[in-house]
């Protein structure tokens, strides 16, 4: 394709893939498009690892990563010496110990925040302005050809370093206003991401967003997220005047992700009614599959309702990772609960295919849809309709 995103990064086709798989990003960069890593969930370490086992597989081929840079978090997380889990107030721990006993979940042993995936402190602090800046310098060690920031404009020190290494920034955005803010910051390639993507979003629509973004920042490059998982919602955004479009949702039920069976299946039974924008994941509103866990947090009388960001986080995925482990053992409890982010394109999501497969289709239903478009209005070169 010969569009100026393609041309800037060196890809056939402008298909951004967001994902925290490793191999849907290996997969998506060498079938012709632009892997994302998400590089939040990391530490320094297992990012170095995830991102030397993608420079061997895709043999210089581009791929970026992603980090969270929130402009607002508990005042905690900025102090070095806090220690964040005793932030965490008992009245949010007994919730949780509440849900799991509700539920079932574990054979009723008592939940205790004690496991994150890693130490707490250094976990909770990937989300900061330093510890995000952290991620960038480990990725920058690598031949990364982008680094895509959400929920902030990129720090000063981040945009210094990453300008400093010939790697453009791009920052996810939700309204025209923040679109603009990250520009005057240093974003040099802009994601508007339309509520109805997963994870972290907005509340306007990729239909209305887009534009409005690429008029307002013009001639900075524009990349539509939200509701686009084949290749006719591809053409709709290019239409839109997108240089390309931004795509997570739709790996998550592919073979390489690494969405636990439970949530998969989860996945592809569930509509696109079944989403719901809720901060009880990370403390900031996210859009994901509907549960009990999003009910009890925001509608139970009981709920103390979610923790800033990252505290919530802290509690949060802790109580998850052990929830999907029960409801992969069957308990049907934690299969009420459990649950993850994800767009309203889950309605879409009806198969498990390879993620080079889901590329490939998109690309060829794209090209299709163009050509049906391009005979609808019996353009001539000249740009005007046949008489």
């Amino acid at each position: 394709m010969r569009s100026e995103i393609a041309q800037m990064f060196g890809v056939e086709f402008p298909l951004f893939a967001f994902s925290h798989s490793r191999e849907v990003v290996a997969a998506v960069t060498n079938a012709g498009g632009f892997g994302v890593l998400g590089a939040a969930a990391c530490s320094p370490g297992q990012l170095d690892r995830k991102l030397s086992w993608l420079d061997r597989q895709v043999h210089g081929r581009p791929y970026g990563v992603s980090v969270l840079v929130p402009r607002r978090l508990d005042r905690a997380a900025a102090d070095p010496a806090a220690r964040l889990m005793e932030h965490i107030p008992d009245v949010h721990r007994d919730f949780v110990a509440h849900l799991f006993a509700k539920y079932g979940v574990g054979g009723g042993r008592r939940f205790t925040p004690d496991s994150v995936g890693g130490p707490p402190d250094e976990v909770g602090r990937r989300v900061t302005s330093s510890g995000a800046t952290g991620l960038v310098d480990v990725a920058l060690r690598h031949p990364v050809r982008l680094v895509a920031g959400g929920l902030g404009p990129p720090p000063a020190e981040m945009v210094d370093r990453t300008r400093a290494a010939g790697v453009p920034i791009a920052a996810l955005v939700g309204t025209v206003e923040h679109a603009r803010r990250q520009v005057a910051a240093g974003a040099d390639l802009i994601v508007a991401q339309g509520t109805e993507a997963g994870g972290h979003t907005g509340e306007v629509a990729t239909m209305v967003l887009v534009p409005q973004v690429v008029d307002a920042v013009a001639p900075v490059p524009v990349l539509a997220a939200g509701g686009i998982a084949n290749g006719r919602q591809m053409a709709a955004a290019l239409a839109l005047g997108a240089a390309g479009v931004w795509c997570g949702s739709v790996w998550l039920t592919t073979e390489e992700a690494e969405t636990p069976a439970v949530v998969k299946r989860k996945l592809l039974a569930a509509g696109s009614l079944d989403t719901v924008r809720s901060r009880s994941r990370t403390g900031k509103p996210a859009r994901q599959l509907v549960s009990a866990w999003t009910e009890e947090w925001d509608d139970a009388p009981e709920s103390p309702g979610p923790l800033p960001m990252p505290l919530q986080i802290l509690l949060a995925e802790g109580a998850l990772a052990r929830i999907a482990d029960a409801a992969e053992k069957g308990e049907p409890g934690a299969q009420e609960l459990v649950n993850h982010f994800v767009g309203q394109v889950v309605g879409q999501l009806d198969r498990v295919r390879p993620a080079r497969q889901v590329a490939d289709e998109m690309i060829a239903e794209f090209t299709t849809a163009v050509t049906r478009l391009t005979r609808l209005t019996g353009t001539r070169p000249t740009g005007r309709p046949p008489r």
